[in-house]
Formats: C-alpha cells, sequence, structure tokens
C-alpha cells in the first residue's frame, strides 16, 4: 500500500470546476445546498480576475481531496490585515487523516507570511464536531458578537431606497 503523502498547492483558473465540487461538497454537508447560486464564469472572474479570494488544496498523494477559500480584510484594532477563511472542505472519505487541520497550519503560514494580525471565520452552531476541531486548534468562539448580513435583495433595497 503506497504511503500517503499530504502537499499543498494554490487553485488556477484551470480548477474552476473542481473549486465549485468542493463548494459543493460543503453546502451539501452545511444542508445548504439550495442556497448555491454561483455560477463557475463568475466564480473564475471574481476568484482569479479580480483576486477577491484564493484557493488552496489540500492533496493526497497528487489528488485533490480538500480545499480552503479565504481572503484578506482588515482589523483597524489591530492595524494589520487579516486572513478570513470563508471555507474549509475535506471531502468525507478522507476525514480524520489530518487534513483539516493541515489545511489550517497552511493557512497560518500564509497568514504570517502576509503579515496578518488574526485569522478569522464562522461556524453553524449545529456543527459540534467542527467546534470541536477548531477549539483543539486553539481557536476562540467569540459569543459576544452576532454576525449580520444583507443579502442581495437587503442590498437592492437599501442602496436604492437612499439613493
Amino acid at each position: 500500500m503506497e504511503k500517503e503523502v499530504l502537499t499543498f498547492r494554490k487553485a488556477t483558473k484551470d480548477d474552476v470546476t473542481l473549486i465549485v465540487s468542493f463548494i459543493r461538497g460543503i453546502a451539501e454537508y452545511e444542508k445548504m445546498l439550495d442556497q448555491v447560486e454561483l455560477d463557475p464564469d463568475t466564480l473564475k472572474e471574481e476568484i482569479f480576475d479580480n483576486h477577491r479570494a484564493e484557493v488552496v488544496f489540500a492533496l493526497e498523494n497528487g489528488k485533490e481531496v480538500g480545499f480552503a477559500l479565504y481572503f484578506y480584510n482588515f482589523s483597524t484594532f489591530v492595524g494589520h490585515s487579516g486572513l478570513y477563511l470563508e471555507d474549509l472542505f475535506v471531502f468525507p472519505q478522507y476525514r480524520h487523516k489530518g487534513y483539516g487541520k493541515a489545511l489550517i497550519v497552511e493557512l497560518s503560514k500564509i497568514a504570517k507570511e502576509k503579515g496578518c494580525g488574526r485569522m478569522d471565520w464562522v461556524c453553524l452552531d449545529w456543527n459540534k464536531p467542527s467546534q470541536d476541531f477548531y477549539a483543539s486548534l486553539g481557536a476562540k468562539p467569540l459569543h459576544e458578537w452576532l454576525l449580520y448580513r444583507l443579502d442581495r435583495k437587503g442590498i437592492e433595497k437599501l442602496s436604492s431606497d437612499n439613493d
């Protein structure tokens, strides 16, 4: 049996279909597949032409088995950019091998290299396995913060109401 070797690589424009499969995988796991409305061409434009996000893959013996999609934000309090992890997903058959942790460690190296003051992400309140995993890494939940969102319709309404 071949020894498992884990490596990482950054996504390229040629990986859009693969990125979509990971996004659909995490959406299915989170019971939110019905909310996926992404268009592969727009995704390609946003990530690779507009540089709005980056993707790193975890590869087991050269096969992509996990991914992380992230972007940079800015903290006025810290005075530095931060790395914001939007999605982390390892295909189910490759879980419990340390690949999720390895992806977060890889992101922490990127954050350190870029001089980021912190890394942030969110987790669904019902997702106890992920919460336990993040706690095992030393990450702490921010109970005093609430997440707010304007969706596309809300943005349209707010921007139109205030012209």
